[in-house]
């Protein structure tokens, strides 16, 4: 597992990926109300459909948030991937508390009126009751952008970077939709699931989808 704050250019494979992750339209509407514009530093996944699995992702690869607005689908940004690590890490260390991540075995968090959380759902009252070799981790926010914070509990991994796009939308051409393809090795790409009028379901992004190598030149073309 790789450890908080560790490069993890080393090892990486000579094929870059892209893939598309979804962010829900209440998620976009609560950056805007933020006013956060980026530039994008990070992306998690959750265990979650909300917020799905990114571990396919590493340390190399390219990142892109999608939403729907209007049934129109919208790139939100792009993430050139250097890290990959534990959310608990990236949260305690860049935003200074949990922030609903997956708690590791071995570790309680401390919150208000003496409560500790542990992995697992498991909790104590008093440090006195701490379970024998568990390291005590303390919570203190600190300064960070809106979409730093993880947008469903149970987050899992976070892949970041220093290079990454504004957050804005930028709309996908309707004529080229029919023609992206996801998934890999080639022999298993298929197109987006869309409805009769050919607009892009939403069951068809919960999932962490890789690009074709077409379809990644699309998404990079608005960049």
């Amino acid at each position: 597992m790789v450890e908080s704050g560790q490069n993890c250019m080393e090892g990486v494979a000579l094929v870059m990926a892209h893939f598309m992750v979804y962010w829900p339209q209440d998620w976009v509407d609560e950056l805007k109300k933020a006013g956060d514009k980026g530039p994008i530093k990070v992306v998690y996944g959750s265990i979650h459909s909300r917020m799905p699995t990114i571990a396919s992702v590493k340390a190399g690869d390219v990142v892109f948030p999608v939403t729907l607005m209007k049934k129109k689908l919208y790139v939100m940004a792009r993430l050139p991937v250097t890290h990959r690590e534990r959310a608990f890490d990236y949260c305690m260390r860049e935003l200074g508390c949990e922030c609903g991540a997956l708690i590791p075995e071995g570790i309680a968090v401390e919150w208000d009126g003496g409560f500790y959380a542990m992995s697992g759902g498991k909790s104590f009252r008093g440090i006195e009751n701490a379970p024998e070799g568990v390291r005590i981790v303390g919570q203190k926010e600190k300064p960070h952008a809106k979409h730093q914070e993880p947008f469903n509990c149970c987050s899992q991994w976070a892949v970041w970077g220093e290079e990454g796009s504004v957050i804005e939308p930028r709309a996908l051409p309707e004529d080229v939709i029919p023609l992206l393809r996801f998934g890999y090795p080639k022999s298993k790409e298929r197109a987006l699931l869309v409805d009769k009028n050919g607009n892009v379901l939403v069951s068809s992004l919960t999932a962490t989808r890789r690009m074709s190598e077409e379809t990644a030149g699309v998404f990079e073309g608005l960049f």
